[in-house]
């Protein structure tokens, strides 16, 4: 083993723990080490072995992809592989993202790599999609490209300042956290796209008064509007609020990802999910899911 090469494993780790906030001290208790052991392990007078490379990334929680870099850097043979999603192996996760999709439907999912790149889609992601250029509809789209460049969804967010604010805050917190190259670059590039005018701040908080009922029913009159709807605080700080030829919808979202994954593809895939916000939107999402002709064939993965 080259002389260097502790240092270079060394140096990785004191990058991820001052990343992760940690003291050598708080570090060493996380992994069950003590703090002169992994002060000589990051200066390179001490080369960890295997197991302890793997129990600092643990504490660390350095994503699969970079464990298999700081082993590599301790000239050890990687931990976890890098399989295709078409392998024959992988065959139950296509399934499984299959079956989520299609069953979420008529509500939009999308499946996204740690790049924020579409994996695939069902088919009422055409609802968000709609009228974006093929240029930004490659093979392989990314979900920030696609929502914030002024040729995309952008110009249809009818709450675009505030999205983008928490979108790029988002995505900032996330390079931070991996020190992943390319999802600072993507950072960059989205953050110097055009900002829109700030005619969407915050709206004041209502007065106090009687609570929006879900429907009609005795004596509540009719049902609010989306417009209506939108003026009052709600769950979420930032709703996803397209305007469409319908009208505009409402929607959240939650992510799903696959529980211990042992490879490195698997570990960074993630599903999400849209949910309608209010009454409006839930009946339109289903009016447009019972047609025929704004819903694509779900891209297929791979």
């Amino acid at each position: 083993m080259d002389v260097d090469q502790p240092s270079r494993v060394g140096a990785l780790l004191r990058e991820w723990r001052r990343r992760r906030r940690l003291s050598q001290l708080e570090l060493a208790l996380l992994a069950d080490t003590s703090a002169r052991h992994l002060s000589c392990v990051e200066t390179g007078r001490a080369r960890p072995s295997r197991a302890m490379v793997l129990r600092l990334s643990t504490a660390l929680d350095v994503p699969l992809r970079e464990r298999n870099t700081l082993l590599l850097a301790a000239d050890y043979a990687p931990a976890y592989r890098e399989s295709s999603l078409d392998d024959e192996e992988m065959a139950s996760v296509r399934a499984a993202l299959d079956t989520m999709l299609t069953a979420h439907e008529p509500y939009p999912a999308v499946v996204v790599d740690r790049l924020w790149n579409v994996v695939t889609g069902n088919r009422a992601m055409a609802v968000l999609t709609d009228g974006i250029p093929p240029r930004l509809m490659d093979s392989r789209p990314n979900v920030y490209r696609l929502t914030l460049h002024p040729d995309g969804l952008a110009p249809r967010l009818a709450n675009l300042g505030q999205f983008r604010a928490l979108a790029l805050q988002r995505l900032r917190r996330q390079a931070d956290a991996t020190g992943d190259a390319e999802l600072r670059a993507l950072y960059e590039e989205v953050r110097d796209y055009p900002a829109p005018a700030p005619e969407d701040a915050p709206a004041p908080a209502p007065a106090p008064g009687p609570a929006l009922t879900p429907g009609p029913g005795p004596g509540a009159g009719p049902a609010p509007g989306p417009d209506a709807l939108a003026t009052r605080p709600g769950p979420f700080q930032v709703p996803l609020r397209v305007r469409t030829p319908m009208g505009e919808l409402s929607m959240f979202s939650t992510m799903a990802t696959f529980g211990a994954p042992a490879d490195v593809t698997l570990s960074e895939l993630a599903i999400e999910l849209f949910y309608p916000l209010d009454e409006f939107t839930t009946n339109a999402l289903r009016a447009l899911g019972s047609t025929t002709g704004p819903l694509s064939p779900a891209p297929s993965i791979g």
